[in-house]
C-alpha cells in the first residue's frame, strides 16, 4: 500500500520528493494544494478503495506521505 500512495502523490505533484521524505510537508513546501488534495482523495478511492468525504479531510492529518500511509492502512 506504501508504494501505491508514493506512487500517487509523485504523480499528483510530479516530484520524486514525496517517495524520498516521507516527512516532506506537501502543502508548506507547494507540493499539493486544494485542487491537488481533491485529485488525491479521486485517486485514492479510485486505486485503493478509500472513501474520504473533503468534507471530513483534515489538512493537519494529511500534510505528509507518512501520515497520508498511515491514514489509507488505518481505513482499509
Amino acid at each position: 500500500m506504501k508504494d501505491q500512495v508514493i506512487e500517487i502523490l509523485e504523480n499528483l505533484t510530479g516530484s520524486d520528493e514525496v517517495g524520498k521524505d516521507l516527512d516532506v510537508n506537501l502543502f508548506e513546501s507547494g507540493l499539493l494544494d486544494s485542487m491537488g488534495t481533491v485529485q488525491l482523495l479521486l485517486e485514492l478511492q479510485s486505486q485503493c478503495g478509500i472513501d474520504v468525504p473533503v468534507s471530513e479531510f483534515e489538512r493537519s492529518e494529511w500534510d505528509t506521505p507518512n501520515k497520508i500511509i498511515a491514514k489509507v492502512e488505518n481505513m482499509q
